[in-house]
């Protein structure tokens, strides 16, 4: 069996897989009308003798919602209920803009349906579904061309008959039908309908494009990379594509948790620059996970990867606005037309910068394999440094500064505003532009330490490979008082007994399952929950020290309620082994050194060594200024700052020395 990871960005596809023993990989430009494209060229790139075991992130999903480019999508819900998703919490994003509007809705007015039907609290029929009423709503859904469904009743998850009833006649169809018990079993009915329309809007693309895949790929198989760290079948992830929405950060922070893991470092700040983004998570011990996710505004409250996302990337756009201050981003030329040093671009971006600063090198830009115009960004670059009356080199300086505000902003929302000093924690590097910027901002945050692990531009892909198989379950159980054991084991009976006939079907072997328990907790009274892992006996002492460390307080004497029950089943998979070396005290080289050039550092050009780090040996320590080159990635190494080889080949960087 070859393993092939894939990661698909906003610039590049990445991909690496089995060859000859060893581990390859390789790069190819995105391609933003049909992302299957670029996917399809890598994947026709690799020779393999076996069949390939492929595990995939992707955009679709997340393109699809930012771009309001999802399928034709009707919701069918309790009559008076058919505005729940445009209602919401009215909770205002920016409170002082006088000129605020909200988002739309995925599902305008005209497709919001509403039948006679209801359930109570506790699952008992008030009123059962009328169904010549609902036979006659199939019907004008047919008539209007309707691609995808949505079904949310109230209190499905205590009883889901009528959901399953209204499926059943949906069915016949042929389209996709998303029922909220099945996406969500949960209460609270606004996030739990937002998050089946959006599962419902993006399942027509989603199912699309991984039936291309299939159909190139023709019986091998494929797993998806979900946003909660672990991947999932392709049937899986047809029907619940929501799962799927942040899989390529996801994969990621999977691959920096492993790596780092490996390598002595639980306290991990992760920096993912890519093209388009920059994707920061924090680390402590422990992938993050969330409950609270949004994106483009619309609650998604499946469990995920807690990463926060800023427009700053190597495609990030510079401009001057209205008042002459030199923006970047959040706009980005992505792959095309791409950074003007591409070829065909018109507008600077960040990654223009570092070509004009000599930080990227061009004769090394992906190995060689992608040409670079350092000539098109001179004419650009003089133009704006006319309009702002400054210099070239302050222009292109300026620009990487601005792009660097912007990041250390984004740390600061994981690390500060949570409690943490981003100063006890190693900021790990990755992504295609990460290393072009990691010790500057390190530097900008008081963080000592900076690693950099092998092939850092294609981190997402190496994580997916990593991924171990996850499925997440849950269901609202509100139970008031003591945690009776009995009760608890009575409560996840059903839900481990699903997980484990799930698994079987993912092709897990009972042996390498393992299922791992959560409770939403809360005081009695209380509006919103924490999650308390229930892995001892009192897991009421463990909600009050938790709510002490979130809040600064806790109430001993206040009774507590179970609100949801979360069970998290992990399925152990076959993954790449870390190969570790031993440690030596040889010098560099002379093979690594790839030359001199005049590289610009605090707006003066210093002579910098080149060096080519697939030559380094575990050991090897490197002196800044240096620009340390490979396939996928280019590190800097500013004056100041030192690096070292570990036994597994990562760059541990010393951000000052002296």
């Amino acid at each position: 069996m070859v393993l092939v990871g894939v990661d698909t960005g906003g610039t590049f596809t990445d991909f690496i897989f089995q060859e000859d023993g060893g581990w390859r990989i390789c790069k190819c430009l995105t391609t933003p009308s049909n992302p299957a494209l670029a996917v399809l060229e890598g994947l026709g790139r690799i020779s393999a003798a076996d069949k390939p075991h492929v595990v995939h992130g992707s955009t679709v999903a997340t393109n699809a919602l930012l771009e309001h480019k999802g399928a034709r999508t009707a919701l069918i819900t309790n009559q008076g209920f058919e505005d729940v998703i445009e209602i919401g919490r009215q909770n205002r994003h920016a409170l002082y803009d006088l000129h605020y509007h909200r988002m739309p809705p995925l599902i305008p007015a005209q497709r919001r349906f509403g039948l006679r039907c209801r359930m109570d609290c506790t699952g008992r029929i008030l009123e059962d579904l009328d169904l010549d009423a609902a036979e006659k709503r199939v019907r004008e859904i047919e008539q209007a061309g309707i691609e995808s469904v949505a079904v949310s009743f109230l209190f499905s998850f205590k009883n889901p008959g009528h959901e399953r009833m209204m499926g059943q006649m949906l069915g016949r169809l042929g389209i996709p039908v998303s029922l909220s018990h099945e996406i969500l079993s949960e209460f609270r009915e606004y996030e739990r309908t937002s998050t089946t329309v959006i599962n419902a809007y993006v399942a027509p693309k989603i199912q699309g494009y991984l039936r291309t895949v299939l159909d190139f790929m023709k019986d091998a198989p494929l797993r998806i990379m979900q946003s909660n760290g672990g991947s999932i079948s392709v049937r899986t992830a047809m029907r619940e594509p929501v799962r799927t929405i942040f899989s390529g950060p996801a994969g990621g922070v999977v691959g920096a948790y492993e790596i780092g893991r490996a390598a002595g470092f639980n306290r991990l700040i992760t920096f993912d620059m890519g093209g388009t983004s920059t994707d920061v998570a924090l680390i402590d011990d422990r992938l993050p996970l969330t409950l609270e996710s949004s994106i483009a505004r619309h609650p998604v409250r499946v469990p995920m990867i807690d990463i926060h996302t800023v427009g700053a990337g190597g495609g990030s756009i510079a401009r001057l606005d209205s008042g002459g201050a030199l923006r970047v981003g959040p706009q980005s030329a992505g792959s095309d037309p791409g950074p003007i040093c591409y070829g065909k671009g018109g507008q600077l971006t960040v990654t223009d910068a570092n070509l004009f600063l000599g930080r990227l090198i061009p004769d090394h830009f992906l190995g060689g394999d992608m040409r670079l115009h350092p000539d098109k960004i001179s004419a650009p670059f003089g133009q704006m440094a006319a309009q702002t009356r400054l210099s070239e080199i302050q222009v292109a300086e300026g620009i990487v500064q601005v792009v660097n505000a912007a990041m250390e902003r984004a740390i600061r929302v994981v690390s500060v505003e949570k409690g943490f000093d981003p100063a006890e924690f190693t900021l790990f590097a990755f992504g295609g532009a990460g290393g072009l910027h990691a010790v500057f901002l390190a530097r900008l945050l008081n963080i000592p330490r900076v690693l950099v692990p092998v092939n850092p531009g294609i981190l997402s892909a190496i994580g997916m490979l990593l991924a171990d198989v996850v499925k997440d379950y849950s269901l609202t159980v509100m139970t008031s008082g003591s945690c009776d054991p009995q009760r608890i084991e009575e409560m996840f009976a059903p839900l481990e007994t699903e997980a484990v006939k799930d698994l079987f079907a993912e092709g897990i072997h009972r042996n390498r399952i393992s299922l791992k328990r959560y409770l939403d907790m809360r005081y009695e009274g209380q509006s919103y929950e924490i999650l308390v892992p229930a892995r001892g006996d009192d897991p009421v002492a463990a909600f009050h020290e938790l709510h002490r460390r979130a809040y600064g307080y806790c109430s001993v004497q206040k009774n507590t309620e179970i609100v949801n029950i979360r069970l998290r089943a992990v399925g152990v998979s076959e993954k790449p082994e870390l190969k570790k070396g031993e440690l030596s005290n040889e010098p560099l080289c002379e093979a690594c050194f790839l030359g001199n050039r005049p590289v610009v550092f605090e707006g003066r050009f210093i002579s910098t060594p080149i060096i080519s780090r697939q030559g380094l040996c575990p050991g090897n320590r490197i002196q800044g200024p240096a620009i340390l080159v490979e396939y996928s990635a280019t590190t800097i190494l500013p004056p100041g700052a030192a690096a070292q080889a570990d036994a597994f080949g990562n760059l541990l960087i010393e951000t000052w020395t002296g």
